[in-house]
């Protein structure tokens, strides 16, 4: 499917018109459209890949798809929801939704002891289209509800007035467009080495090559709804990876790491003789299979049989390896007799290569067989429904080559085994795949949050949760922790719907182990030990017991603390404590992705050192439609997020809070305005004694959001404590003095800068990264500043290099107030 129907708002009486396009062999030329799950009638509303209502009505208001059919299959375009309005009925409120922002901690609590203030926020919702654009097929952005006006109010905070920025009204406007990008980097999953200047397509396209440290970049195109990527390492040493990459439809980067797996080391054949080669015997394990090679079915592309030395080389995944999940091709799923894209459970893929010995033209084969040792497969419906399939590169869907059959067959001399048998021919180098259909389906709820405080406005959005499922326990005789598929899902402003095989007999019948990433950092789930804890875990009793939710590293204490492993239990719709989440039955799609908030669900959070960020003018990072234009916003440019963080080294016996207070500088409607506050937690040198470091961020200087004039941000450096300056890098000193004006720095317990223009570096003590995705670029501009280089990366503080400032700070006398704290009470003093 290339093209979807998209969403649309109409009144009624207006009409509306919808589009979809597939591709195909033979070219789909037959289409049908549905409403709410109907089939419409063709004849009356004329359709074919464009579906026209006229008059519109309210009852035709809901969810609309097609699908495209040609003898060759089937398939179905993601459903678009129709909102009708009726006569006068607004789609955009002007009364914004509520929406809170934590004060700093120095302002007074409100009468119900919370530090949250109400800024508001207009959801962007699509408005109606207007009746001169009603074809509606072309890349129109449309209109959506946003900010129409604001007002500044000021807080009382400590004896001062701190500015925030509400919104006041919302109205309808041009739909913002922000830039969908998926990054990452593509690894060997062995080894760990990057894929230098590897080939990247999507479908049959070259988009571009991998870095050289194995990093890419694919902005996804317009009205994707699935990006399907393959990564081809030009030197053959690796399987080509196919993958389904997931995306954040709301803008911005979505960090992913792509794995891909060694080729095996090829074996000499003879091509005019039979041969067998196992499936699986790596490390010792029994094969899963074997590949059977009947004499002479080696083949040039020509036709021509082929029948010298032959260099094979046949590379397993094996899933009884839990650590092969991250580098399985594509997300294991077809497209079935209805169109509808559906889940495989695999028992293993195997890619083939097969080369002329001395000239290396690559070789096609005729019929070969594949066994497959049923004793492998230990659910008996499985048996009967086992399938050889290949995966289209293009698609990223698996396409079935042929059934396997029992069949008696022998290993070693004595030994009668049964074996699922079929056959298949290689004509192109595909992967290919021993699986079942499972329709035994659910959905699994999971929120990410920006703390352990799990405050429902405190989600992150942008995050990928992944989910890999295990087998039961009985399992393969090897191997009780084999996995069966994996899924991977970003989280959106109500968390994700990760899909998973579940079972109603059994609780513990499929299981799946859950990890959460933000731009390459891991998320750290629930503890389960030394006490279960179900309102932090976010699950009530008795279900959570039948789920036996436990964190990885309470089983094995040198595994992680950034997974959960489930019971994926079916809720029993006859349970009442089984129907509110956090497993949802598959055909309740919707339910599982509208679920408020209160409902069952899992957790992750980010495990923060002591932060505090502080806009004037509101904004969600995970969010970018919530960018607004304003001369004192933080991010000025919502396409490109710069972020700036400046390295203090602290010479004292513990840890400290240090803020940077930003504001205008040098533009004229900014000056001695407030940006934003930043606070951050010192971490201490492990190798240093009595010392510790802080990255703390900074606004940075550059163009305001109308980009006519630069600001130099006025930033000062504040370290909590009885603190004194001690000394500051030469070359920033040498840096600001040479580039006017320089701000003042008469008071020891402050460092105070007219922020640089110049992305400096390390040397300098400054980190400054540029990215499409805020928390992208803030994470690695962290993990330089950790590491006290320009292109490192750390989680381990190294206080002493790549400073920019330091401050020696002693405890102080009972009753005197630090400089801080002067601040928060007394600014104009301080």
């Amino acid at each position: 499917m290339v093209l979807h129907p998209k969403a649309k708002v109409r009144v009624a009486g207006q009409e509306v018109t919808f589009c979809c396009k597939a591709s195909g062999t033979p070219v789909p030329k037959k289409y049908f459209w549905y409403h709410n799950g109907t089939l419409l009638e063709r004849k009356a509303l004329r359709y074919g890949s464009r579906l026209t209502l006229r008059g519109l009505a309210p009852e035709q208001a809901g969810t609309y798809h097609c699908k495209a059919s040609t003898e060759a299959g089937a398939i179905k375009s993601a459903p678009a929801q129709l909102t009708v309005l009726a006569q006068g009925q607004q789609s955009c409120k002007p009364e914004p939704e509520p929406s809170l922002v934590e004060l700093p901690s120095e302002c007074p609590q409100d009468a119900a002891g919370s530090r949250y203030y109400n800024v508001g926020r207009c959801p962007p919702a699509p408005c109606a289209g207007s009746p001169a654009n009603q074809s509606g097929c072309g890349a129109d952005a449309g209109r959506c509800c946003g900010v129409r006006r604001m007002e500044m109010r000021e807080i009382p905070c400590a004896g001062s007035l701190l500015p925030v920025k509400v919104v006041a009204e919302c109205g309808c406007g041009p739909c913002a467009q922000p830039l969908v990008l998926v990054q990452g980097r593509v690894t060997a999953a062995d080894t760990g080495e990057p894929l230098r200047f590897g080939q990247i397509f999507l479908g049959g396209r070259k988009v571009g090559f991998t870095g050289y440290k194995g990093s890419f970049t694919i902005e996804v195109p317009p009205d994707t709804q699935r990006l399907v990527a393959r990564f081809v390492d030009r030197q053959q040493r690796f399987v080509d990876a196919i993958k389904v990459l997931p995306f954040n439809r709301r803008g911005g980067a979505v960090y992913q790491e792509v794995k891909m797996l060694r080729k095996k080391e090829p074996v000499d054949l003879d091509g005019s003789r039979s041969n067998a080669i196992l499936l699986g015997e790596a490390s010792g394990r029994e094969p899963v299979g074997e590949l059977v090679l009947p004499a002479g079915t080696f083949l040039r592309p020509s036709g021509e049989v082929f029948r010298g030395t032959v260099k094979a080389s046949v590379t397993f995944l094996d899933p009884r390896d839990m650590a092969t999940a991250g580098a399985a091709s594509s997300d294991l799923s077809f497209a079935d007799a209805e169109g509808e894209i559906v889940p495989l459970r695999t028992y293993g893929m195997f890619a083939v290569d097969f080369r002329e010995g001395e000239s290396g033209a690559a070789l096609q084969t005729g019929p070969v067989e594949v066994r497959m040792d049923a004793g492998h497969v230990w659910m008996p419906e499985h048996l009967e429904k086992m399938k050889l399939w290949s995966l289209n590169p293009e698609t990223g869907l698996w396409e079935e080559e042929g059934v396997l059959r029992p069949a008696r067959g022998s290993r070693g001399k004595r030994e009668e085994r049964t074996f699922l048998v079929g056959n298949l021919e290689i004509r192109e180098r595909r992967l290919f795949n021993l699986d079942v259909p499972e329709d035994r389906r659910c959905f699994v709820k999971v929120r990410a949050y920006s703390n352990e405080k799990f405050n429902p406005y405190e989600q992150l959005e942008g995050v990928v949760i992944s989910l890999i499922n295990l087998e039961p326990q009985p399992g393969y005789p090897a191997n009780p922790r084999a996995w069966g598929r994996f899924d991977s899902v970003v989280t959106g402003p109500n968390g994700a719907c990760l899909p998973a095989f579940c079972d109603g007999q059994r609780p513990d019948a499929y299981s799946a182990y859950v990890t959460a990433t933000l731009g390459g950092e891991e998320l750290e789930a629930v503890a389960s030990s030394p006490k279960l804890n179900p309102n932090a875990v976010g699950v009530s009793q008795p279900y959570l017991g039948k789920l036996g939710y436990r964190r990885l590293d309470h089983d094995d204490p040198n595994l992680k603390k950034t997974a959960f492993q489930i019971n994926v239990a079916k809720p029993d719709p006859n349970n009442v404590d089984e129907t509110n989440g956090p497993i949802y039955p598959y055909r309740s799609l919707e339910e599982c992705e509208e679920a408020p908030v209160s409902a069952n669900h899992l957790r992750f959070y980010r495990v923060e050192v002591d932060k505090y960020e502080y806009n004037v003018v509101p904004f969600k990072e995970s969010d970018l439609t919530s960018w607004t234009g304003d001369y004192l916003s933080w991010w000025p440019n919502p396409q490109e997020f710069r972020a700036c963080f400046i390295k203090v080294q602290i010479e004292g016996p513990q840890e400290y809070m240090v803020r940077s207070r930003n504001v205008g500088g040098s533009h004229p409607r900014t000056q001695g305005q407030l940006y934003g506050l930043r606070d951050t937690r010192s971490v201490r040198d492990m190798l240093l004694e009595s010392t510790s470091g802080a990255c703390v961020e900074f606004k940075c200087s550059g163009m305001l959001f109308d980009q006519s004039l630069v600001d130099r941000t006025l930033v000062s450096i504040i370290p909590q404590g009885s603190c004194h300056r001690t000394a500051v890098n030469s070359l920033l000193r040498e840096y600001l003095s040479r580039h006017p004006p320089v701000a003042e720095n008469n008071h020891t317990a402050a460092f105070t800068m007219l922020a640089p223009v110049d992305p400096l570096g390390h040397n300098y003590g400054i980190y400054t990264v540029t990215d499409q995705n805020p928390r992208l670029a803030k994470e690695i501009a962290i993990g330089r500043c950790f590491d006290g280089t320009s292109d490192g990366f750390s989680r381990e503080m190294k206080a002493d290099a790549g400073t920019a400032v330091t401050f020696t700070c002693q405890e102080r006398p009972t009753g005197r107030e630090s400089f801080f704290q002067r601040l928060l009470t007394a600014p104009a003093e301080a």
